[in-house]
């Protein structure tokens, strides 16, 4: 009797089974009804507003560290993976040429200032041999007007008259001589000094080249970064045309993220865009977006894609888009050219143009010569010109110095 209580309806078991799949189903369903619920308010809030690709690394400029000069290399100071500052000597020329040339042009200034100086001083020689035929010029026509009288009273002979007569002229071509001789030497200094004369000018210009060329003999870094490649070997005869070494600045790095076509259509010049590093996944960077290619990549190369073939095979393009770190990111967290990156660009704001409009007025990148410190030539030349012109002050010579003596 007990075992006809316990006993279970043979149909219970298959009643049980439908129900627990009925109750799956529904779960399954209703997750699925949740799921695509909160996908929808994803895709409207967030997911429309929202491009991003993998296909995108970080770049940046590479400073090419080359010569001004040829030489010979005698040291290199620094070497692959180095950070250098800018303005530190990175590789030495030999010195030996350079020093030779400048002390050749300074012993030229040295003579050619001298050799200026003397043709101030002939100036005042031939202002002084005009004066002397003046007078001997007024002393001639004098005499000649004086015999004029006495030829009359047959006090001396027509002869003497002619032959006085023949000296004046004389004096006269003489006088006339010297003030051409004079005006030829006024024109080789006039409206000039002795330091503005243009054989001196010539001359300290030749000193400041032979300067210059013996400070290029130490080559600085145009910039502060590190050394990417250095395949400069000492003992190597280098040229202007040889690059010693390639640095990278990592405080100018950017993005550039390769955006499938169809994926312009609401990018926009300063939408804002979150980075992640593979080599740093645990930090998300900020960025604008700065800029678009006007073209794809393939369209840029030496020899670009023809189609227009019989077989044909649609490929999606891609164009690059330029993307700006945060400074503030990159100076705690450097980046390094090359990296992959993933890029999410949020394209809300949609209301500027895809191409920019603005001519930009920025300088892009500027560097400059830390050998070129020309004060310093100058310095040596003025000590050159002292040198060399002790006592003597000249004043610019005028052509009204011709006529000065002869209105008398």
């Amino acid at each position: 009797m007990a075992a006809e209580q316990h006993e279970i309806p043979v149909n219970a078991q298959p009643q049980s089974n439908k129900w627990q799949r009925k109750r799956l189903l529904t779960g399954l369903a209703l997750l699925f009804l949740c799921l695509g619920f909160f996908f929808s308010i994803y895709w409207l809030v967030i997911g429309q507003f929202s491009e991003s690709t993998d296909d995108a690394y970080v770049n940046g400029n590479l400073v090419q560290v080359m010569p001004r000069i040829s030489g010979h290399v005698t040291t290199i100071l620094a070497d692959q993976t180095d950070l250098v500052t800018k303005g530190e000597p990175l590789v030495l020329l030999d010195k030996a040429d350079a020093e030779i040339a400048l002390k050749e042009a300074e012993a030229k200034l040295a003579l050619t200032v001298r050799q200026v100086s003397q043709l101030f001083k002939n100036v005042e020689q031939l202002q002084a041999n005009v004066m002397l035929k003046q007078d001997e010029f007024e002393k001639a026509k004098e005499d000649l007007d004086r015999r004029k009288g006495l030829v009359v009273n047959q006090v001396i002979s027509r002869e003497e008259l002619q032959h006085t007569k023949i000296a004046a002229d004389s004096a006269k071509d003489s006088l006339a001589l010297a003030k051409h001789q004079l005006s030829a030497a006024i024109a080789l200094v006039e409206n000039s000094d002795l330091y503005h004369h243009p054989q001196t000018q010539q001359a300290a210009a030749n000193v400041r080249n032979a300067y210059l060329v013996l400070q290029r003999t130490t080559i600085y870094a145009p910039a502060k970064g590190y050394i990417a490649r250095r395949p400069v070997q000492v003992g190597q005869q280098v040229n202007s045309n040889t690059v010693l070494m390639v640095m990278v600045p990592l405080d100018q790095v950017w993005v550039d993220a390769n955006f499938k076509e169809s994926q312009l259509k609401n990018i926009r010049i300063g939408q804002s865009v979150e980075l992640v590093v593979d080599a740093f996944s645990n930090i998300i960077y900020q960025g604008i977006v700065v800029g678009l290619s006007p073209g794809t990549g393939s369209a840029f190369d030496l020899l670009p894609p023809q189609n227009a073939t019989g077989n044909w095979i649609k490929i999606v393009q891609r164009l690059p888009v330029r993307i700006a770190v945060a400074p503030k990111q990159l100076e705690e967290n450097p980046l390094r050219i090359g990296l992959s990156v993933t890029v999410t660009v949020n394209t809300h704001n949609r209301n500027k143009e895809g191409l920019t409009t603005i001519i930009p007025k920025k300088m892009i990148y500027q560097t400059e010569d830390s050998s070129v410190d020309m004060e310093k030539a100058n310095q040596l030349i003025n000590e050159i010109l002292q040198a060399n012109t002790k006592n003597i002050d000249y004043k610019p010579v005028q052509e009204k110095d011709l006529t000065d003596h002869a209105s008398h």
